[in-house]
């Protein structure tokens, strides 16, 4: 389902602890850190699609988390032609992806990167919100700053107290998604381990 201007309709899911510290996920035998995100299928509203790819990806069920907010309107990023599928006939230019905020209310041991027999994880983490995006994919960076500068109000309604974010210029030194990770249990080929 690509709109007229070659958008696929997406949701991306930011989710934070108790400490709003946000959840990365790495990408199966890539060192490429992300959000959750995913496509909306026909019939589906932003709301469902994103509970669908929750649990999907992540494992978490609509009781585990709770909606902080979203964003108001589609934020989109373009995907390079060298990263597009042959077969979509020159129509797809990107994803145009509604936001949202949650709340972790379960455990993380209710988090499961194996939830179906695709997973697109192999490790996962907690990471400050503001973080360096060198780890993330380069055309999403624009998208994944716009998202967490509009969806941070939502911390300070629900919490009273949020980590000052780093100013841009500073110096500061960022703890990379890379550094710290939880792992899924049988996955030979990764050796990032959580430090305690």
């Amino acid at each position: 389902m690509i709109d007229r201007d070659g958008y696929r309709p997406n949701v991306g899911i930011i989710l934070c602890n108790a400490k709003n510290q946000v959840f990365w996920a790495k990408r199966i035998n890539q060192h490429a850190w992300q959000f959750p995100q995913g496509g909306i299928k026909a019939g589906e509203t932003p709301e469902q699609a994103m509970f669908r790819e929750l649990t999907e990806e992540v494992g978490l069920q609509p009781e585990h988390v709770r909606i902080l907010g979203r964003t108001r309107n589609w934020l989109r990023y373009d995907v390079p032609s060298h990263w597009v599928r042959r077969d979509s006939k020159g129509q797809y230019r990107g994803q145009k992806q509604i936001w949202f905020l949650l709340r972790l209310t379960g455990r993380d041991c209710h988090v499961s990167l194996r939830a179906t027999n695709h997973p697109e994880f192999d490790a996962w983490r907690w990471s400050d919100y503001w973080i360096e995006f060198d780890s993330v994919v380069e055309f999403k960076r624009d998208v994944y700053r716009l998202a967490l500068e509009e969806l941070e109000r939502y911390l300070h309604k629900d919490v009273r107290y949020l980590r000052r974010r780093p100013d841009r210029n500073e110096s500061h030194a960022a703890v990379s998604p890379l550094q710290e990770a939880r792992q899924e249990p049988d996955q030979p080929d990764s050796v990032i381990e959580r430090s305690g």
